[in-house]
């Protein structure tokens, strides 16, 4: 009796997926019949025990007032949120002020990701690097590091002169999942999606969303929301590089201030 409820169970699809759909790299998820799987990394600290159980990461970029008042740019701030809207981490912009003013957007930066008692947990580290089609021999990349000083992970930008496309790596610079952009990311009366695919980028799994603040807001602030949808049973060190690339989205396409105006 139990082989035949065996042979009429229909199989089911891996999490986060279509049903039916197979898995692009198992590797990525959570398998909890193994103990040393993915996402129980020792090398990830209890303090970032959120990210596991994450199905969507809500990053709120903090008003600069003072940024609106003089026009200036100022170091970014944001909070990471779960679903409900709790803060489960905040992220802090390190740089000089001297960096910000001459390279702007472009600027070489590090950003220190700590939870609600001060840990630092995630550090993502910006260098200087071009951002043209004309040059892509030196495109944009993070170094995601969880805990800091581990590297866990890198973002690359991928040269192509249409859409922006990148690549979520591992610690290897081994090529994990694809991020494909839209070929306008202006985002003045809408979302902009960034949708997260496969490396042969047959499947989606998730997505990065900007989302619109409105007219008033998109011109007179430098504040942004974004949206990161993902498989819940995600390796962690692959939701720190998301992380990561949302901020890097953020520089790239998103940023601006009263001067540029």
């Amino acid at each position: 009796m139990a082989s035949k409820d065996a042979q009429n169970q229909k199989p089911r699809g891996q999490p986060g997926f279509p049903p039916g759909a197979p898995d692009p790299d198992p590797g990525l998820h959570r398998a909890s019949s193994n103990p040393r799987s993915p996402v129980q990394q020792p090398g990830v600290p209890k303090s970032s025990s959120f990210l596991p159980t994450l199905d969507l990461i809500i990053i709120h970029q903090q008003v600069e007032l003072l940024g609106m008042i003089l026009g200036t740019q100022t170091s970014n701030k944001y909070e990471i949120k779960n679903r409900l809207g709790q803060r489960i981490y905040f992220a802090v912009e390190e740089n000089h002020c001297f960096n910000r003013t001459v390279c702007s957007t472009l600027r070489a930066c590090t950003l220190r990701i700590t939870d609600n008692s001060g840990q630092e947990v995630i550090t993502v580290n910006r260098p200087l690097r071009c951002n043209s089609c004309w040059c892509p021999c030196y495109l944009q990349e993070l170094e995601i590091q969880a805990p800091p000083g581990t590297t866990v992970g890198y973002v690359s930008q991928k040269w192509d002169p249409f859409q922006p496309k990148f690549t979520i790596q591992n610690a290897n610079k081994e090529d994990i999942l694809n991020i494909v952009g839209p070929c306008a990311t202006c985002g003045c009366f809408g979302d902009v999606d960034f949708e997260v695919k496969t490396i042969n980028e047959n499947l989606s799994i998730g997505k990065i969303s900007k989302y619109w603040s409105g007219f008033v807001n998109g011109v007179f602030t430098n504040a942004d929301n974004f949206g990161i949808h993902i498989p819940a049973d995600l390796d962690v060190t692959v939701k720190a590089a998301m992380i990561g690339a949302c901020f890097l989205f953020d520089f790239m396409f998103f940023e601006h201030s009263l001067t540029r105006l």
